[in-house]
């Protein structure tokens, strides 16, 4: 099993999620985890001298075509049918060797070049919902994101890494991670409606069971949560 000692120190600390470089570094002192896109973010050095655990986003279901590495990836040919719900990102063919190799070899490397401690691993349950849909067009995805992150982590070996969701792979990748986000756990957005809505009894008690099972399955790893709710409505 491989884990570091962050994790317990971090996972009752304040956290954040920041996709954004406009806030000054003073907004961030009561936070001592933070997940920040890795392409627009605050002083990543002033951040560190403080003593927090930097995580860079990273998108490996989906290529988004604002990103840097958009083109090589569309070149490559392992792009697969557009997000209807995010205009622009597009799913990737995870069996195919070319992305993971640009993952481990170029992507990454270049996230903790920046000065990031670790990766948020973003988006990997697309390839398990494309074999759900299509189990044959889509054979073999479920494991190639399984195989993707385990070989992350024989790459970087101590490199902190937090996983959204994919709770389908948890069984087999909870112990080659640090920390799991269960994403709207208790509460969502719903991009047809366009509203904020609570999460289904059912499908809560699931995620919170599934993420009480990873940590059995590696008990030193992180839990946390993040749902979504109007702004204005700070009592709910």
């Amino acid at each position: 099993m491989i884990s570091s000692p962050l994790n317990a120190q971090n996972e009752k600390s304040p956290w954040l999620v920041y996709y954004s470089n406009k806030a000054p570094v003073v907004a961030f002192a009561e936070y001592q985890l933070l997940v920040l896109d890795a392409d627009y973010h605050p002083p990543l050095q002033a951040l560190s001298e403080q003593g927090k655990t930097l995580l860079g986003y990273l998108s490996l279901g989906e290529a988004e075509s604002g990103r840097a590495h958009f083109e090589k990836i569309k070149q490559a040919g392992v792009l697969l049918q557009e997000n209807i719900y995010w205009k622009g990102s597009y799913y990737i063919d995870l069996r195919k060797p070319y992305f993971p190799k640009l993952v481990i070899e170029v992507l990454i490397p270049a996230i903790l070049h920046q000065g990031f401690d670790g990766i948020f691993m973003d988006t990997l349950d697309n390839a398990v919902e494309l074999e759900r849909q299509d189990p044959e067009k889509y054979r073999g995805m479920r494991k190639a994101a399984a195989d993707l992150v385990k070989g992350i982590r024989l790459h970087y070996p101590y490199m902190p890494i937090m996983m959204n969701r994919a709770y389908d792979l948890l069984n087999e990748v909870a112990p080659f991670i640090n920390m799991i986000l269960g994403e709207s756990v208790y509460a969502d957005y719903n991009f047809e409606t366009k509203t904020y809505q609570l999460v289904d009894s059912a499908l809560y008690r699931k995620q919170v069971n599934l993420m009480k099972g990873a940590k059995r399955i590696n008990p030193r790893i992180g839990l946390y949560t993040l749902d979504y709710w109007y702004a204005d409505d700070a009592a709910t």
